[in-house]
């Protein structure tokens, strides 16, 4: 079932409406349905799909020569084109009178096999492709070769695309109106463990609770999902065990260089960066800094994607048990940390409603860009944290704690928070609290003596 994704729908569709040369780049993480996206998009119309394969350059001719003979031709199937430039010229001669979509999935497969082809791309698009009626997309699940060897200056296909689109994962709300049948603090959770993927999120079952979708899915050694992150790694990485070290480290608390260096058992920063450079390119891994800063010496590493961060800290650890069937056993080992998970899948959550209530024009302020910001604290003379800090070029800032327990919120994180707007010289402060349970009168009434302060329960929060 295809879902979601109207407005990159919309934009294949007028691209393609256009009836002249385009050339569409679409990336992003793997799993995060590009292919599905494309494949919605060309089902009603003409269309080579080559899906390139981690291979060498003559298999990766033959695959090409079947998908385009196969698509666009009487010729016979087995028929190989003896050089790529023989293939885009014979799409060329076919484009030139009919609107023909060229789909080249995985490209970064193809380019690392033959390193010419970027170039006799670009070559025919200058000379050829842009007086035909050819619509290309080329798609990519490496980031890092996605942005530079493609989009980037260096690239011999630079400013020759037409459009670009990078896939994100769904949003907390589409994952909401995904399922039907979730309570809207199982919500939580189910968009946690699928970190938004659309084949994640088509694994959970809404007509369980998620405690069994959780027990199904991760703690079962016959279930996708807990094969999945070893799969995926295996899959992209030459040295599997090394990055998996490395995740379950961060995932686990580790967070600057040295100490997933120590933690992951690598002992060595060089290797372990480069490690973490190709994570990062993947769309696992994240570098982070403190909110308007690019200090070096506070960068940390953090997980992009919240279903790895969930199985990294709860399956490793408890494998021996899931391998004896043990998982009604693991999900009680387990439970009370799941609560610490949810509060870090709160924190994204706030922070996608406050950019939904800013576009919106819902917030005494609008910002521009937002971040979460850490250091000293130069009063209490202790380290300190922000979750979210929101501005504007009008010196005006949101400074946001999402709290993710069962008790109201009080006071003392009202005051706290207020304190910490104090480190920063802002014209105007908005203090916003979130809460899973609500407030406490105290702290109701001490928002109210302040100002600008918004107190924002999670189930008053509405999705737009």
């Amino acid at each position: 079932m295809f879902i979601g994704r109207e407005k990159e729908l919309n934009d294949l569709d007028k691209m393609y409406q256009s009836d002249t040369f385009e050339f569409m780049v679409i990336y992003g993480r793997r799993r995060v349905g590009k292919t599905t996206l494309i494949n919605e998009f060309i089902k009603d119309k003409k269309a080579v799909f080559y899906p390139g394969i981690d291979s060498n350059e003559k298999q990766n001719l033959e695959l090409f020569s079947n998908s385009i003979l196969s698509a666009v031709s009487d010729m016979e199937i087995n028929t190989i084109f003896s050089s790529f430039n023989d293939a885009f010229e014979y799409i060329f001669q076919i484009s030139k009178d009919e609107r023909i979509v060229l789909v080249i999935d995985e490209y970064p497969y193809l380019a690392n096999c033959y390193k010419g082809i970027s170039s006799l791309l670009a070559s025919f698009i200058d000379h050829k492709f842009i007086n035909s009626k050819l619509m290309i997309i080329l798609c990519g699940s490496s980031l890092s070769f996605m942005e530079n060897q493609v989009l980037g200056y260096q690239s011999p296909l630079y400013g020759r695309r037409t459009g670009q689109m990078k896939i994100l994962p769904f949003s907390f709300a589409e994952c909401a109106k995904y399922y039907k049948k979730f309570s809207k603090y199982d919500l939580v959770l189910a968009y946690g463990i699928t970190g938004g993927i659309p084949l994640y999120m088509s694994k959970l079952d809404d007509n369980k609770s998620i405690e069994d979708n959780i027990k199904n899915n991760f703690f079962d050694t016959s279930a996708y999902l807990f094969e999945e992150p070893g799969n995926l790694i295996k899959q992209e990485c030459r040295e599997p065990m090394q990055y998996n070290a490395i995740i379950k480290s961060i995932a686990t608390g580790a967070t600057k260089m040295g100490e997933i260096s120590v933690t992951s058992g690598l002992n060595d920063t060089g290797a372990v960066s480069n490690y973490i450079s190709k994570l990062i390119s993947l769309g696992i891994v994240e570098k982070e800094f403190p909110y308007k800063s690019k200090n070096n010496k506070k960068t940390i590493y953090k997980l992009s994607d919240t279903m790895f961060q969930f199985w990294y800290r709860f399956v490793p650890a408890n494998m021996a048990l899931i391998g004896r069937g043990a998982k009604e056993r693991v999900y009680e080992r387990v439970k009370t940390q799941i609560m610490a998970y949810a509060g870090f899948v709160f924190e994204e959550i706030c922070k996608q409603y406050l950019w939904q209530e800013n576009l919106n024009g819902n917030l005494p302020i609008d910002f521009t860009d937002m971040g979460r910001w850490w250091g000293n604290d130069p009063v209490k003379k202790t380290q300190t944290e922000i979750d979210i800090i929101a501005d504007n070029e009008e010196n005006e800032a949101i400074f946001a704690e999402c709290k993710w327990r069962s008790e109201n919120v009080g006071e003392a994180e009202l005051k706290d928070l207020q304190h910490q707007s104090t480190l920063f010289h802002y014209k105007r402060n908005v203090l916003v609290l979130f809460s899973k349970s609500g407030f406490t009168d105290g702290c109701r009434k001490l928002a109210e003596e302040i100002g600008d302060v918004l107190l924002i329960s999670y189930n008053d929060m509405e999705w737009k």
